[in-house]
């Protein structure tokens, strides 16, 4: 069975982060999503990493927020593709998480994305990119989705539209 699974660092990013579960949902992906932390549970994370990736999972989605270590350690335990989504919060209000989500040392890649919901969405869409390449059908829904979403601009604009 193929999935994608999403790691949050703390029940706080639950809020945000199920934005990338339901997105998933909407394309019919199949996913879980568990709390796990770097720094406070480091031999569960690592446990559930090695588990899912011998249940299928072929994407790893992780959101943390201030020092947001989780993505690298993932990384440092798989070579499946990460995503990590930088949480808001800290006195950096989600700057410190984005820089150190994004600084990944050479040879231990994490694409990151926005963050917060944005993030987390777009977290979702790449994941499902990357799956993609392997499952037509799954293009085919994404291609059709983008389609979607060019018309809806062009239906929005008509309806504000002020010529001379």
């Amino acid at each position: 069975m193929k999935f994608v699974s999403i790691i949050i660092g703390s029940k706080s990013d639950y809020d945000v982060m199920i934005e990338c579960a339901n997105t998933l949902d909407k394309f019919g992906v199949l996913h879980e999503l568990i709390i796990s932390s770097a720094h406070r549970s480091p031999e569960r994370t690592h446990g559930y990493v090695q588990g899912a990736e011998e249940r299928g999972c072929r994407v790893f989605i992780c959101a943390a927020g201030m020092a947001a270590h989780l993505a690298g350690v993932v990384a440092s335990l798989t070579t499946k593709p990460i995503i990590g989504v930088p949480m808001k919060g800290g006195v950096m209000d989600g700057m410190d998480a984005l820089l150190s989500t994004v600084q990944m040392p050479s040879g231990m890649p994490v694409a990151t994305v926005a963050v917060g919901k944005a993030g987390a969405t777009n977290a979702a869409y790449l994941a499902m990119q990357i799956l993609s390449l392997e499952d037509n059908d799954l293009q085919v829904k994404l291609q059709e989705d983008r389609i979607l979403k060019a018309k809806k601009v062009e239906s929005d604009s008509l309806d504000i539209e002020i010529r001379l």
